[in-house]
């Protein structure tokens, strides 16, 4: 028959006490050595007796290398959860601060726009008012700065276009100009090319009068009839205004 589950209570019996914490000691330093050799592990086991006496066992390492690890890895957790606990605390602080900037800021945003003013003191009223005159003033300080800038900007630009128009005016009279004095030229040329073609006609009239004198000195009785042939010839040479003559 198997042994019988035992009831985890003290027991009162002194003796019984004993033995049954020299045999668990013995299995519990068992144990503790077997999975330090088993799993590599660090272990230190601390026991004190009834009576006060020490029981302990370590890994190869001293206890007091385990107990130092041990020191440093519980007060560095214990330093990141104060820290949790003190971000955590200051988050909602920072919350409640935050929270309470918003409604006031809400409320003086309403204030501004004319509402919710019911609950507003007379010396709050006039605070209201003032905030709201400083306010007109500035704006239209800056209205009027852009108003200035604005004006100055189509001044600027206006004396550009005026300069560009009087540029344009002087090129439009440089072209005038040369237009006026090519076709004055281009008359003169044509004034002398009609004069040069108007004095060229006696000289062919002073050669047939000579050829017709010549003519007539070798011949005296078919002068007339060779001065019609010569007619003919000087008729269809000479312009009408000569024949005229």
């Amino acid at each position: 028959m198997g042994r019988g589950r035992v009831q985890l209570k003290r027991i009162e019996n002194k003796i019984n006490r004993q033995v049954t914490f020299s045999k668990r000691r013995s299995g519990l330093l068992k144990k503790a050595h077997e999975i330090s050799v088993l799993c590599d592990a660090e272990v230190a086991l601390i026991v004190f007796s009834t009576k006060g006496k020490l029981y302990e066992y370590s890994t190869d390492s001293s206890m007091e290398r385990i107990l130092e690890r041990y020191q440093r890895y519980s007060y560095a957790e214990r330093a990141l959860l104060e820290a949790d606990t003190e971000v955590q605390g200051n988050w909602c602080h920072e919350y409640g601060q935050l929270k309470a900037k918003i409604e006031a800021l809400q409320a003086s945003q309403r204030h501004l726009v004319g509402e919710q003013l019911e609950k507003l003191t007379l010396k709050e009223l006039q605070q209201l008012e003032q905030q709201l005159e400083t306010a007109l003033r500035k704006i239209r300080s800056r209205k009027n700065n852009m108003f200035f800038d604005s004006i100055h900007d189509l001044q600027r630009k206006e004396k550009a276009l005026q300069a560009q128009n009087g540029e344009l005016e002087k090129k439009i009279k440089e072209n005038k100009k040369a237009e006026e004095e090519g076709l004055s030229q281009q008359q003169q040329a044509e004034r002398q090319a009609l004069a040069e073609t108007s004095s060229s006609p006696p000289d062919l009239l002073s050669a047939d009068s000579t050829i017709n004198v010549g003519t007539t000195q070798a011949t005296g009785a078919v002068v007339e009839e060779a001065e019609q042939p010569l007619a003919q010839t000087n008729s269809s040479v000479l312009p009408p205004w000569m024949l005229r003559l």
